[in-house]
């Protein structure tokens, strides 16, 4: 295994679920407007994302470095009554075929990351957009205090907007920085900042 799921398959191994299994708001807010059509969720963990796609009439491949996320959102899925596909990669050496009409990076941050992995990562998922589809990158804009990740480097928009350096076929829907309500593990109470860009792809 590589170093990345080696980290990601302990990491999801160690409890029995790690994330709500609700969608994340940003992915939500920006796509609840979209007409459904194929989607790719890179990163899709337990598969919250896929599955409130699916519900909503998108035809899902979810895609993460861990195949116990992946097997857990398949049962998330089932559970709720809706299909999804699941394909795990290493997204740093392999990519899913095809286009998509929506491509959902959300939160996708790894404290065993490459230097530059994750911009390649985008920019590979820009490429997997088909003409009139829409990326959407959900990131984190700091850590909160609480966070044994203080350094880890986390972009603004204009850094993804820089490093995936678009053609003039596409343009920019959403450029945001939201603020949300967030309660540490011993109670603490902090707002915390989220980027979220959404691009469509002209042609």
């Amino acid at each position: 295994m590589t170093t990345a799921q080696e980290f990601w398959e302990t990491f999801y191994s160690e409890r029995d679920q790690v994330w709500s299994g609700k969608p994340n708001p940003l992915l939500v807010r920006e796509a609840e407007r979209l007409t459904p059509g194929s989607a790719l969720d890179i990163g899709c963990a337990e598969g919250g994302d896929a599955v409130w796609l699916a519900k909503r009439g998108w035809r899902v491949l979810g895609v993460d470095v861990s195949q116990v996320a992946l097997d857990r959102a398949l049962k998330h899925a089932y559970d709720a009554g809706v299909e999804i596909s699941v394909e795990q990669h290493d997204l740093k050496v392999t990519f899913p075929d095809g286009l998509y009409d929506l491509v959902s990076a959300q939160f996708l941050h790894s404290p065993v990351e490459e230097d530059g992995e994750r911009n390649s990562i985008l920019k590979r998922a820009s490429q997997a957009v088909a003409p009139g589809g829409h990326l959407v990158i959900g990131g984190h804009a700091g850590a909160p205090s609480w966070s044994e990740h203080q350094d880890y480097y986390f972009p603004t928009t204009k850094d993804v907007l820089d490093h995936l350096a678009l053609k003039d076929n596409w343009i920019i829907i959403t450029d945001e920085v939201v603020e949300r309500p967030l309660t540490g593990p011993d109670g603490q109470q902090e707002m915390r900042k989220d980027n979220v860009l959404t691009l469509k792809r002209l042609f």
